[in-house]
Order: C-alpha cells, then structure tokens, then sequence
C-alpha cells in the first residue's frame, strides 16, 4: 500500500474530530436536529483550516444511512464512499477548471435528476470565487431555487471575489485561523500514535510557522520526521523555516525597550548573517509587540493571547519598560516597514533603520502630549523650563566701569516700579511705566540683530517692550491682548538668541524673563539707529545762547507699530519652522500674514 502523509492520514471524519472551528460544527449539527436545513452553504477562511473537510463531513451527515444525523457512524459504507471520493451523489468540483458557462449549464442540467441511493444529491464546489462572471450570473437561477433533492456547497479562500448576489443565497461561515495552542495539541496527539519524540519547543515552532493553518503544521511535522527521524528539537524546526529562536526574539524586543542601539543592532547582524528570514523576523516583532500592549490594556490577562510560559514570563518583565504609548508608536514603525520591506532592495538596511526609528519612537512625546503643555504653558503665561545657563565670565569682557543698569522709571503719577522679579517667581502683571531713552535704545538695536537671524522671532518680539533691565535680568513685557505669543517665544532656543545678540551688544551674561505687563503710552516704535547721534559726532560747540537756543519739546505722543513687511519665504525658511515641520513630520499648506 502507498505512503498518505499525514494531512491526509489524520483528516477529521466526523465533527468532533474537526480542530478549533466548534462555531461551525455545532451551527450544523443543531441544524441537523432541529432539520432545519438549508439549500446552499458557504465556508470561507484561510488554507489550510477546514472547509472542505467541514463540507464533507456535512455531506456524510445528510447522506448516512437512516440520515440525516450528525453522530453518523463512520464506518456507514456510504460515509466511507464519500470519504474516498467515489460516491454517485457527493460530487465535488474545482471551480479553477470547471469555471465556464458551459460547466455551469452542464451542472444545471445533472441536478434535475434524483440521487441514486441517497437522500440528497450534493455539489462542493471548492474555491468557487475562481468562477467566471458569466458562470455565476448562470448559476444564479438555480442556486436560489433548486430542486428538494439538491444542496450546494461552496470552498472559498477569497470570499470578496464571490458575487454579493451569490452570497445573499447562502448561508456563510467564516472559518478562522486556529490557535497556537490546539495546533500543538494535535501535533503532540498524532506524534505519540506515530512513536515520534518532539520537544515542547519545536512542536510551538511548528505551530508558530505554521501561521493558524491545520495542514500546513501537518505537513511540516512529516516534512520534519523525514528530516530527523523519530527525534525532533526546536533547532530543527527553525532552520526547516528559517524563524528565530524565541530567545533571540526577546533578546532583541527587550533591547528596543530598553534603548540599547548597538545590542538590537548585533542581535539583527547575527541572525542575518544565520540566514533567518528577516521578513518573517519583523512579523514575529510585530506580533511580540502586539502581545505586549493586549497585556498592558488588558492588565495581565494572558486568556487574550497565545503564548507559551515562557513569553508569558517575558512580558510580564518587559511590560514595565514602557507604557501603551510607546509601544503603540514601536508598532507603528514596525507596520510601516512591514509594508515597504517587500520592495526593499537592501532587507537588512530597511529593518535597521526601523530598529533605530523604533528606539527613538519609544522616548518620543505624542503631539497630544505637546498640544497640552503649550495649553498649559498658554493658560499658565509662563514655562517652568529652566533658563539656559549663563556663559563663563571669561568668554566676554565687561567695561570697568560700574554695572550698567537700565530701568524704566515711574511717571510722576504712576506708582513706583515694581522690583525686579526672581526666575523662579510666577510672573505676574507689572504696572506700565514711561520710557527710557537707553533702554529703549538698547531694545531697538537688540530687535534690530534679532531680525537678522530669525526674522520670525523678531516678529513676535514687536508686539514686545522692555521693561527692565537691572542686575542681569532682562525682563520683556506683553500687553494682555499679545499673551498668547509668551508660550511662543518663551523657549530655550529663543533665551539663547537673545543671549547672543545681548552679547554682541556688550552685555555678556544676561539672562532674560517674560512677562505679561501693559506697554506705557509713550513707548517709542523699536526701529533701532541707523547712524550715530548727530551731536556725538560734530564737535563740541559752544554753549547756546538766548536766540539760538532750541523750543521745548512736544510731549511724547504714543506711536503705533508699523506692520513688519512679511515675507513667505523668510517664513517657511526660519530654522523654528523647519524644525518644527521636522519633529511633527509636517508640510505647509498655506502661509497667511
């Protein structure tokens, strides 16, 4: 007698033997029972997982002897006629080859006849989705209303493809993937018939490779006792399909975690370099990773997931290294390389890079997360994030005259100013006072260097005044209707700028606050000189007498601002905009003044 392997040697012949789809067997048995049966079924799922063995398994309940029954007896000669195929009224069809009108008009025709010993004349029709348009719009007629005597049955791994009008005239079920753990059970119930020894380990690789399918971990296992004999170990089972050790698998996914570059990367080299398959590597990360957010919402129950004990263990410990957060953007750079790794030339270089950016996507803050602190920092009118650092005394040279210090004094009606406030003060609204003519000045020419390094800084800044400027601290006021723009500007990148130009200007050192405080009425525009004082530069003249000497001067009157000529380019260029298209992987759409 001729080899069967073992796929079709330990084939379920009854609906008890069928693995991980009760939801269809017992749909059919209690249709069987309660003889509510229908005229035309169709089972869809992946390869590999039961359909057309559930179809004939259905075919020997309606057709048994004293049937229909569900607990036939299999030994029924008619059963064992349509378990070998050879019985007059189980006809089964390819629909690959039979998917022509022809077919279809030949098959309409033989349905008219009676069965010829049984109850019920049966076609399954396996992967009926590869019948022709034509071939279905034929069939229809009889498909709604065929004779009493006729059932269909159709196969199909693509259900989308079948006709919706076809499908409203069938019952359907779905078939899903089985579980890891029933595959493993089967396997370990037909290697101890077959007097094979088989490690845990190899037996969870099969299951693992085998990806829900029935056969296809049938298929490996007498693949694999060819391969080794009647002693099977893990090492086996994973160059048979090229997958990684479940160690190596959480090596690695621990190295990401926990940020360690060079260990995730020598953990992908070595298994490289051992010929693993790198695209069935990102899957099982994915998959790890998957595992390990189900665990975090789930808080610890391992009844949603199919793990052995010893990656129930490692997810317990690996759990706690980040929050469903981080581990929702690792899998997003998983997924979107998945995606791009079947047209990547170099596999290795696409799966490093996604290594890195899964590294870096853990420490990364959400936009949600950014969204509110600016809400934050907007409500509250000032950061809590601390001043850069002043620079060394030594990098700059302060004039031996006494410390320059410049204030805005009080209007002779005004309250007195109040003192400087310290860093680590709440900043609040400090009463306006009048101009100052060198602190005004200083202001205007810090604007002025400003504007020639980040014309978009400077733009908020105009909205600004200066307020004071004693012992080293700047303070720079906001009128109330521009508080918006202190969580703008009010960052470390801008303390440094302004540090800068504060330098450059002779006053090393300074450090700078933000507050909001209305402007005085008589603040001049911050237009800095172009040229020095005419006076400063002419000689000294000679005191001025009765008939040259100058009228007062008018009263100050309050200028407003000039509006900043705006530039698009200036705009969509400016480093803080460029950065921020960077860090939220943004695009400018439109650029209003």
């Amino acid at each position: 007698m001729s080899y069967q392997v073992i796929a079709r040697k330990y084939r379920p012949q009854r609906f008890a033997d069928v693995v991980g789809q009760e939801h269809v067997t017992q749909t059919l048995s209690h249709a069987i029972e309660q003889k509510r049966i229908a005229h035309a079924y169709l089972f869809c799922g992946p390869r590999g997982t039961g359909k057309t063995t559930i179809a004939r398994i259905f075919a020997k309940a309606l057709n048994c002897t004293g049937g229909p029954k569900a607990d036939f007896d299999e030994n029924d000669p008619k059963c064992i006629e349509i378990a070998e195929g050879r019985s007059l009224d189980v006809l089964e069809i390819d629909g690959a080859s039979n998917n022509g009108v022809e077919q279809v008009r030949e098959l309409r025709e033989t349905c008219k006849y009676v069965p010829a010993s049984s109850p019920f004349k049966i076609y399954i029709i396996d992967e009926v989705h590869m019948l022709s348009t034509a071939a279905f719009n034929a069939l229809l007629k009889t498909l709604e209303e065929p004779p009493a005597h006729v059932k269909f049955m159709f196969a199909t791994t693509d259900p989308e493809k079948v006709l919706p009008t076809i499908l409203s005239r069938c019952q359907r079920f779905d078939l899903r993937r089985i579980p890891t753990s029933l595959i493993v059970q089967q396997l370990a119930s037909i290697a101890k018939t077959e007097s094979v020894q088989i490690s845990p380990e190899a037996l969870y690789g099969i299951a693992r490779g085998a990806d829900g399918g029935m056969r296809d971990a049938e298929s490996t296992l007498d693949q694999l006792i060819s391969f080794c004999g009647n002693k099977i170990e893990e090492p086996d089972v994973l160059s048979m399909f090229g997958l990684t050790a479940q160690s190596n698998l959480l090596e690695l996914s621990r190295a990401v975690l926990s940020g360690e570059v060079q260990t995730a990367l020598q953990q992908l080299h070595d298994l490289a370099k051992n010929g693993k398959d790198l695209s069935r590597l990102l899957s099982d990360l994915l998959n790890h990773f998957r595992n390990l957010l189900i665990f975090q919402v789930s808080k610890g129950d391992l009844n949603m997931l199919e793990v052995s004990e010893t990656e129930a263990g490692s997810l317990r410990e690996q759990a706690k290294l980040a929050d469903t957060g981080a581990m929702s953007r690792i899998m997003e750079v998983f997924t979107d390389a998945e995606s791009r790794l079947r047209d990547a030339v170099s596999k290795k270089i696409l799966l490093e890079v996604a290594l890195l950016k899964a590294i870096e996507a853990r420490n990364a803050v959400s936009l949600d997360a950014v969204l509110k602190r600016l809400q934050e920092l907007r409500d509250g009118g000032a950061t809590s994030q601390p001043t850069p650092a002043a620079p060394a005394a030594s990098s700059f040279s302060r004039p031996a005259a006494a410390p320059v210090s410049y204030s805005a004094p009080a209007a002779s009606t005004a309250k007195p100013a109040p003192a400087p406030m310290a860093l680590a003060e709440t900043p609040t609204a400090i009463a306006p006072s009048s101009g100052d003519s060198s602190l005004d000045t200083l202001w205007a020419q810090m604007l002025e260097a400003v504007g020639r390094a980040s014309p978009f800084t400077r733009s908020y800044l105009l909205e600004a005044h200066p307020v004071s400027f004693v012992k080293n601290l700047f303070v720079i006021g906001f009128d109330p209707e521009f508080s918006d723009h202190l969580a703008l500007v009010d960052n470390a990148r801008n303390h440094a700028l302004l540090q800068t130009k504060l330098s450059e200007l002779g006053h090393p050192g300074a450090q700078f606050k933000f507050i909001k405080a209305e402007a005085p009425s008589n603040r001049p525009s911050p237009v800095a000189p172009t040229a020095p004082v005419a006076a400063a530069a002419a000689p000294k003249a000679s005191a001025p007498t009765a008939a040259t000497k100058p009228a007062p001067a008018a009263p100050p009157v309050k200028e407003k601002t000039s509006p900043i000529q705006f530039n698009k380019d200036d705009f969509k260029n400016d480093p803080l905009i460029q950065k921020a298209l960077e860090v939220f992987k943004g695009q400018i759409v439109e650029v209003r003044a």
